[in-house]
Protein backbone atom coordinates (compact mmCIF):
# COMPACT_ATOMS: atom_id res chain seq x y z
CA UNK A 1 0.00 0.00 0.00
CA UNK A 2 1.44 3.42 -1.02
CA UNK A 3 1.61 6.44 1.28
CA UNK A 4 -1.02 7.95 -0.16
CA UNK A 5 -3.33 5.56 -0.04
CA UNK A 6 -2.00 4.64 3.41
CA UNK A 7 -3.58 8.46 4.14
CA UNK A 8 -6.72 8.01 1.65
CA UNK A 9 -7.77 5.37 4.22
CA UNK A 10 -6.58 7.18 7.54
CA UNK A 11 -9.25 9.99 5.89
CA UNK A 12 -11.85 7.82 5.66
CA UNK A 13 -12.12 6.08 8.43
CA UNK A 14 -11.60 9.61 10.65
CA UNK A 15 -14.47 10.90 8.37
CA UNK A 16 -16.54 7.50 9.41
CA UNK A 17 -15.51 8.18 12.71
CA UNK A 18 -16.98 11.40 13.07
CA UNK A 19 -20.56 10.98 11.24
CA UNK A 20 -20.53 7.93 13.92
CA UNK A 21 -19.85 10.58 16.94
CA UNK A 22 -22.28 13.32 14.95
CA UNK A 23 -25.21 10.11 14.61
CA UNK A 24 -25.20 9.02 18.16
CA UNK A 25 -24.22 11.73 19.60
CA UNK A 26 -27.77 13.15 20.46
CA UNK A 27 -28.71 9.58 21.64
CA UNK A 28 -26.15 9.84 24.14
CA UNK A 29 -26.96 13.31 25.65
CA UNK A 30 -30.84 12.15 25.53
CA UNK A 31 -29.54 9.16 27.65
CA UNK A 32 -27.81 11.14 30.04
CA UNK A 33 -30.77 13.50 30.44
CA UNK A 34 -33.32 10.74 31.06
CA UNK A 35 -30.94 9.05 33.53
CA UNK A 36 -30.21 12.22 35.53
CA UNK A 37 -33.80 12.94 35.98
CA UNK A 38 -34.69 9.33 36.50
CA UNK A 39 -32.39 9.23 39.45
CA UNK A 40 -33.67 12.67 40.82
CA UNK A 41 -37.16 11.29 40.20
CA UNK A 42 -37.60 7.70 39.98
CA UNK A 43 -41.26 7.40 40.96
CA UNK A 44 -42.29 9.97 38.92
CA UNK A 45 -40.02 10.67 35.66
CA UNK A 46 -40.58 7.47 33.45
CA UNK A 47 -44.10 7.29 34.30
CA UNK A 48 -46.25 6.31 31.12
CA UNK A 49 -48.74 9.80 32.29
CA UNK A 50 -45.43 11.90 32.02
CA UNK A 51 -44.32 10.28 29.35
CA UNK A 52 -47.43 11.17 27.40
CA UNK A 53 -46.78 14.36 28.61
CA UNK A 54 -43.40 15.00 27.43
CA UNK A 55 -44.40 13.68 23.75
CA UNK A 56 -47.32 16.38 23.71
CA UNK A 57 -44.54 19.08 24.98
CA UNK A 58 -42.41 17.96 22.29
CA UNK A 59 -44.34 18.31 19.20
CA UNK A 60 -44.27 22.80 19.28
CA UNK A 61 -40.41 22.28 19.48
CA UNK A 62 -40.04 19.20 17.26
CA UNK A 63 -42.46 20.85 14.52
CA UNK A 64 -40.25 24.34 14.95
CA UNK A 65 -36.78 22.60 14.64
CA UNK A 66 -37.96 20.45 11.72
CA UNK A 67 -38.38 23.88 9.58
CA UNK A 68 -35.57 25.68 11.25
CA UNK A 69 -33.44 22.34 10.48
CA UNK A 70 -33.51 23.81 6.91
CA UNK A 71 -33.22 27.27 7.51
CA UNK A 72 -29.77 26.53 9.66
CA UNK A 73 -28.46 23.62 7.11
CA UNK A 74 -28.31 26.43 4.73
CA UNK A 75 -26.62 28.47 6.91
CA UNK A 76 -29.36 30.86 7.95
CA UNK A 77 -30.71 31.44 11.38
CA UNK A 78 -34.35 32.36 12.60
CA UNK A 79 -34.98 34.04 15.97
CA UNK A 80 -38.58 35.15 15.17
CA UNK A 81 -40.12 31.29 15.75
CA UNK A 82 -41.09 32.23 19.36
CA UNK A 83 -43.52 35.22 17.89
CA UNK A 84 -44.47 34.00 14.71
CA UNK A 85 -46.30 30.53 17.12
CA UNK A 86 -47.95 33.53 19.11
CA UNK A 87 -49.04 35.24 15.98
CA UNK A 88 -50.39 32.27 14.30
CA UNK A 89 -52.26 30.74 17.78
CA UNK A 90 -53.58 34.26 17.92
CA UNK A 91 -54.72 34.25 13.96
CA UNK A 92 -56.43 30.49 14.25
CA UNK A 93 -58.75 32.06 17.27
CA UNK A 94 -59.83 35.30 16.00
CA UNK A 95 -60.93 32.95 12.94
CA UNK A 96 -62.77 30.60 15.06
CA UNK A 97 -64.34 33.20 16.98
CA UNK A 98 -65.78 35.24 14.01
CA UNK A 99 -67.60 31.76 13.17
CA UNK A 100 -65.06 30.58 9.97
CA UNK A 101 -64.86 26.56 10.03
CA UNK A 102 -61.37 24.53 11.71
CA UNK A 103 -60.12 23.97 8.26
CA UNK A 104 -59.99 27.72 7.11
CA UNK A 105 -58.50 28.54 10.15
CA UNK A 106 -55.85 26.08 10.38
CA UNK A 107 -54.95 27.09 6.53
CA UNK A 108 -54.73 30.77 7.87
CA UNK A 109 -52.49 29.74 10.43
CA UNK A 110 -50.24 27.99 8.31
CA UNK A 111 -49.75 30.65 5.75
CA UNK A 112 -49.55 33.25 8.65
CA UNK A 113 -46.47 31.80 9.68
CA UNK A 114 -45.20 30.81 6.03
CA UNK A 115 -45.84 34.67 5.03
CA UNK A 116 -43.65 35.40 8.03
CA UNK A 117 -41.28 32.98 6.70
CA UNK A 118 -41.23 34.98 3.22
CA UNK A 119 -40.70 38.44 4.42
CA UNK A 120 -37.43 37.33 6.48
CA UNK A 121 -36.70 35.50 3.13
CA UNK A 122 -37.12 38.29 1.53
CA UNK A 123 -35.27 40.45 3.38
CA UNK A 124 -32.39 38.58 3.26
CA UNK A 125 -31.85 38.25 0.12
CA UNK A 126 -32.89 41.49 -1.58
CA UNK A 127 -31.32 43.63 1.04
CA UNK A 128 -28.32 41.22 1.70
CA UNK A 129 -28.49 41.43 5.87
CA UNK A 130 -27.71 39.11 8.13
CA UNK A 131 -30.32 36.52 8.75
CA UNK A 132 -30.00 37.50 12.85
CA UNK A 133 -30.78 40.73 12.52
CA UNK A 134 -33.77 40.21 10.35
CA UNK A 135 -35.02 37.80 12.23
CA UNK A 136 -34.42 39.31 15.48
CA UNK A 137 -36.58 42.25 13.89
CA UNK A 138 -38.90 40.40 12.51
CA UNK A 139 -39.38 38.75 16.23
CA UNK A 140 -40.66 41.80 17.76
CA UNK A 141 -42.92 42.85 14.50
CA UNK A 142 -44.60 39.27 14.75
CA UNK A 143 -45.21 39.63 18.55
CA UNK A 144 -46.08 43.04 18.04
CA UNK A 145 -49.21 42.23 15.56
CA UNK A 146 -50.00 39.31 17.72
CA UNK A 147 -50.57 41.61 20.28
CA UNK A 148 -52.44 44.09 18.29
CA UNK A 149 -54.71 41.75 16.56
CA UNK A 150 -55.43 40.08 20.30
CA UNK A 151 -56.32 43.45 21.60
CA UNK A 152 -53.55 43.08 23.90
CA UNK A 153 -55.18 39.80 25.39
CA UNK A 154 -56.26 36.69 25.19
CA UNK A 155 -58.42 35.19 22.46
CA UNK A 156 -61.27 32.82 23.60
CA UNK A 157 -62.55 30.97 20.98
CA UNK A 158 -64.36 27.63 20.12
CA UNK A 159 -61.70 24.79 19.61
CA UNK A 160 -63.91 23.30 16.47
CA UNK A 161 -61.99 20.08 17.02
CA UNK A 162 -58.98 21.34 17.31
CA UNK A 163 -58.08 20.01 20.25
CA UNK A 164 -58.34 16.85 19.41
CA UNK A 165 -54.75 16.46 18.34
CA UNK A 166 -52.90 17.78 21.38
CA UNK A 167 -55.12 15.38 24.04
CA UNK A 168 -52.58 13.18 25.67
CA UNK A 169 -54.88 10.99 26.48
CA UNK A 170 -56.89 10.65 22.70
CA UNK A 171 -60.08 9.24 21.72
CA UNK A 172 -59.39 6.52 20.11
CA UNK A 173 -57.22 4.83 23.11
CA UNK A 174 -54.96 2.65 20.65
CA UNK A 175 -53.60 6.17 19.63
CA UNK A 176 -51.98 6.23 22.96
CA UNK A 177 -50.13 9.39 22.53
CA UNK A 178 -51.54 12.39 21.50
CA UNK A 179 -52.54 12.24 17.65
CA UNK A 180 -49.84 16.10 17.19
CA UNK A 181 -47.19 13.69 18.29
CA UNK A 182 -47.62 11.22 15.30
CA UNK A 183 -48.49 14.43 13.18
CA UNK A 184 -44.86 15.08 14.22
CA UNK A 185 -43.33 11.50 13.38
CA UNK A 186 -45.41 12.02 9.70
CA UNK A 187 -43.75 15.45 9.13
CA UNK A 188 -40.25 14.26 10.44
CA UNK A 189 -40.09 11.57 7.65
CA UNK A 190 -41.41 13.62 4.76
CA UNK A 191 -38.85 16.62 5.68
CA UNK A 192 -36.34 13.95 6.22
CA UNK A 193 -36.49 11.89 2.50
CA UNK A 194 -36.74 15.93 1.41
CA UNK A 195 -33.52 17.18 3.01
CA UNK A 196 -31.82 14.01 2.19
CA UNK A 197 -33.16 13.01 -0.91
CA UNK A 198 -34.62 15.57 -3.29
CA UNK A 199 -32.78 18.76 -4.87
CA UNK A 200 -34.31 20.83 -3.23
CA UNK A 201 -32.61 19.92 0.10
CA UNK A 202 -29.22 19.18 -1.69
CA UNK A 203 -29.29 22.66 -3.07
CA UNK A 204 -30.03 23.69 1.20
CA UNK A 205 -27.07 22.04 1.71
CA UNK A 206 -25.03 23.29 -0.89
CA UNK A 207 -25.84 26.97 0.14
CA UNK A 208 -24.96 26.21 3.92
CA UNK A 209 -21.26 24.33 2.46
CA UNK A 210 -20.53 27.37 0.59
CA UNK A 211 -22.52 30.23 -1.12
CA UNK A 212 -20.45 31.15 -3.77
CA UNK A 213 -19.82 27.77 -5.23
CA UNK A 214 -23.68 26.67 -5.34
CA UNK A 215 -24.19 29.88 -6.90
CA UNK A 216 -21.26 29.25 -9.84
CA UNK A 217 -22.84 25.54 -9.45
CA UNK A 218 -26.35 27.26 -10.96
CA UNK A 219 -28.24 26.84 -7.77
CA UNK A 220 -30.93 29.64 -7.55
CA UNK A 221 -29.37 30.78 -4.23
CA UNK A 222 -32.11 33.25 -3.35
CA UNK A 223 -35.39 31.77 -4.41
CA UNK A 224 -34.15 28.58 -2.44
CA UNK A 225 -33.22 31.05 0.15
CA UNK A 226 -36.75 32.30 0.01
CA UNK A 227 -38.34 28.92 -0.27
CA UNK A 228 -36.25 27.61 2.70
CA UNK A 229 -37.66 30.32 4.99
CA UNK A 230 -40.73 30.01 3.79
CA UNK A 231 -41.08 26.86 5.03
CA UNK A 232 -39.46 27.46 8.26
CA UNK A 233 -42.28 30.17 8.57
CA UNK A 234 -44.61 27.29 7.69
CA UNK A 235 -43.65 24.90 10.40
CA UNK A 236 -43.77 27.60 13.10
CA UNK A 237 -47.46 28.78 11.84
CA UNK A 238 -48.25 25.15 12.48
CA UNK A 239 -46.64 24.71 15.37
CA UNK A 240 -49.15 28.08 16.82
CA UNK A 241 -52.01 26.22 15.34
CA UNK A 242 -51.39 23.24 17.80
CA UNK A 243 -50.24 25.88 20.29
CA UNK A 244 -54.23 27.16 20.37
CA UNK A 245 -55.16 23.31 20.04
CA UNK A 246 -53.41 22.60 23.63
CA UNK A 247 -54.46 26.24 25.20
CA UNK A 248 -58.12 26.44 23.32
CA UNK A 249 -56.58 30.14 23.22
CA UNK A 250 -55.01 32.47 21.07
CA UNK A 251 -52.12 34.09 23.60
CA UNK A 252 -49.62 36.58 21.64
CA UNK A 253 -47.43 36.02 24.72
CA UNK A 254 -47.07 32.21 24.27
CA UNK A 255 -44.18 30.77 23.45
CA UNK A 256 -41.61 33.46 24.77
CA UNK A 257 -37.97 32.23 24.13
CA UNK A 258 -39.07 29.35 22.10
CA UNK A 259 -36.80 30.13 19.57
CA UNK A 260 -33.98 29.51 21.97
CA UNK A 261 -35.60 25.80 22.32
CA UNK A 262 -35.80 25.13 18.42
CA UNK A 263 -32.09 26.45 17.91
CA UNK A 264 -31.00 24.31 20.55
CA UNK A 265 -32.27 21.35 19.39
CA UNK A 266 -31.55 21.47 15.84
CA UNK A 267 -27.67 22.27 17.39
CA UNK A 268 -27.87 19.40 19.51
CA UNK A 269 -28.80 17.28 17.22
CA UNK A 270 -26.05 17.77 14.57
CA UNK A 271 -27.05 21.61 13.21
CA UNK A 272 -23.77 23.97 12.21
CA UNK A 273 -25.39 27.31 12.89
CA UNK A 274 -21.99 27.95 9.77
CA UNK A 275 -24.30 26.06 7.74
CA UNK A 276 -23.71 22.87 5.99
CA UNK A 277 -24.71 20.16 8.73
CA UNK A 278 -27.09 19.17 10.21
CA UNK A 279 -30.81 16.33 9.83
CA UNK A 280 -33.96 16.04 10.70
CA UNK A 281 -33.73 12.90 13.18
CA UNK A 282 -31.20 14.69 15.03
CA UNK A 283 -33.20 17.65 15.31
CA UNK A 284 -35.88 15.43 16.63
CA UNK A 285 -33.81 14.15 19.54
CA UNK A 286 -32.66 17.33 20.32
CA UNK A 287 -36.36 18.19 20.77
CA UNK A 288 -37.14 15.56 22.64
CA UNK A 289 -34.20 16.25 24.86
CA UNK A 290 -35.56 19.79 25.76
CA UNK A 291 -38.94 18.53 26.67
CA UNK A 292 -37.55 15.93 28.95
CA UNK A 293 -35.21 18.95 30.53
CA UNK A 294 -37.99 20.96 30.85
CA UNK A 295 -40.26 18.26 32.55
CA UNK A 296 -36.90 17.00 34.56
CA UNK A 297 -36.75 20.42 36.17
CA UNK A 298 -40.44 20.79 36.82
CA UNK A 299 -41.10 17.33 38.42
CA UNK A 300 -38.05 18.22 40.83
CA UNK A 301 -38.64 21.55 41.90
CA UNK A 302 -35.84 23.15 40.18
CA UNK A 303 -36.79 26.93 39.39
CA UNK A 304 -37.40 28.43 36.39
CA UNK A 305 -34.07 29.99 35.63
CA UNK A 306 -32.18 26.64 36.21
CA UNK A 307 -33.86 25.65 33.31
CA UNK A 308 -32.77 28.96 31.21
CA UNK A 309 -29.19 28.98 32.30
CA UNK A 310 -28.74 24.70 31.54
CA UNK A 311 -30.40 25.44 27.89
CA UNK A 312 -27.98 28.32 27.33
CA UNK A 313 -24.96 26.03 29.20
CA UNK A 314 -26.13 22.98 26.37
CA UNK A 315 -26.19 25.82 23.21
CA UNK A 316 -22.89 26.79 23.93
CA UNK A 317 -21.44 23.66 24.63
CA UNK A 318 -23.35 22.05 20.93
CA UNK A 319 -21.55 25.26 19.26
CA UNK A 320 -18.66 24.31 20.86
CA UNK A 321 -18.21 20.80 20.12
CA UNK A 322 -19.25 21.42 16.63
CA UNK A 323 -16.30 23.82 15.97
CA UNK A 324 -14.11 21.43 17.74
CA UNK A 325 -15.10 18.81 15.17
CA UNK A 326 -14.55 21.22 12.14
CA UNK A 327 -10.92 22.20 13.51
CA UNK A 328 -9.79 17.99 13.84
CA UNK A 329 -11.81 17.71 10.43
CA UNK A 330 -8.96 20.19 8.45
Amino acid sequence: MTAGEGSSGSARSGDGLRRFVALVGPFLALFLVVLVFTALAPDRFLTAYNLKTVATQTVLVGLGAIGATFVIVSGGVDLSVGSVIALSSVVTALLLREGHGPVVAVLAGIATGAASGAVNGLVVTRFRIVPFIVTLGTMGVARGLAKHLSGEQKVDAPAGGLSFWMEKTPDPAFLLVAPGVWLLFGFALVMGFVLRRTVFGLHAFAIGSNEATARLSGIRVERTKVLIYVLGGAFAGLAGVLQFSRLTIGDPTTALGKELDVIAAVVIGGGSLSGGSGGITGSLIGAFLMSFLANGCTLTGLPNYVQEILVGLIIVAAVGIDEWRKRRAT
